[in-house]
């Protein structure tokens, strides 16, 4: 069973035989609602590639001592994977982010797509992307990531053209696409980026411009997805075609 990892800020002070400290919410979880005690093993990660893994030598209220016994520095999976996500209503953004988080993306981009529900605006806005960065933060450590995906600010159509254009390989998910997801060639390294529209789906406008801008539209299958579980499909699906799921 691997180890229960928890964040801390950095790690570029960390070495075999060197204490780290980790206070904060993260402590207190830690040792007042797991119990955890002197003497277990524990992984620490910065979620930039550094985990640290050794033993608790020292707990308190809101603070929790672990001395080092090992530090790993894991490479950052490539091909790196970017969802666009189109804000769902209710609950759906988080498992999402979470069910995303899980099976390795590297980052999730909320967007306020033309038929979104979902609002973000003002005070809203600002809770609610922060909802989206703990749910990825806490997904990360359960999924025991080395490294953490980012969550960046709401974007516009206009960002994610400029996404998709960056993109090694950029594809549009529609359900009135006539090719499948199966027939993209894919990048050995780079950046995939996957768009995923709202409920009432993507307009054509918005599709025409992906397109226009170097992006495959594509279908998964007959089935139309929700979604929130439509981009975690397509990304299993990528995948386990690349040489990290190899």
């Amino acid at each position: 069973m691997t180890l229960p990892q928890h964040l801390v800020p950095s790690l570029s002070e960390a070495a075999p035989g060197r204490t780290v400290t980790v206070d904060g919410d993260e402590a207190h979880h830690a040792v007042v609602v797991r119990r955890l005690r002197v003497g277990e093993q524990v992984a620490l990660a910065d979620g930039f590639g550094l985990v640290a893994t050794g033993e608790v030598s020292a707990t308190s209220k809101r603070s929790f001592d672990v001395r080092v016994t090992a530090l790993d520095e894991v490479a950052e999976p490539t091909p790196r994977v970017t969802v666009v996500q189109a804000l769902p209503k209710g609950e759906r953004g988080e498992l999402a982010v979470e069910v995303l988080t899980e099976i390795g993306v590297a980052r999730i981009v909320p967007w306020a797509a033309a038929r979104s529900v979902a609002v973000w605006k003002g005070e809203r806005a600002a809770k609610s992307h922060a909802k989206w960065q703990s749910t990825a933060r806490e997904a990360a450590k359960q999924a025991r990531r080395a490294w953490h995906p980012v969550v960046p600010p709401l974007a516009t159509t206009a960002d994610v053209l400029e996404l998709v254009r960056a993109a090694d390989l950029a594809v549009v998910l529609h359900e009135d696409a006539t090719e499948p997801l199966g027939a993209i060639a894919l990048p050995d390294a780079g950046e995939i980026l996957v768009v995923v529209g709202p409920e009432g789906g993507l307009t054509d406008e918005e599709v025409a411009g992906f397109v226009a801008d170097g992006a495959a539209a594509v279908r998964l299958g007959r089935e139309v997805l929700r979604t929130s579980t439509a981009g975690v499909a397509a990304v299993a699906a990528l995948l386990s075609r690349t040489g990290r799921w190899g």
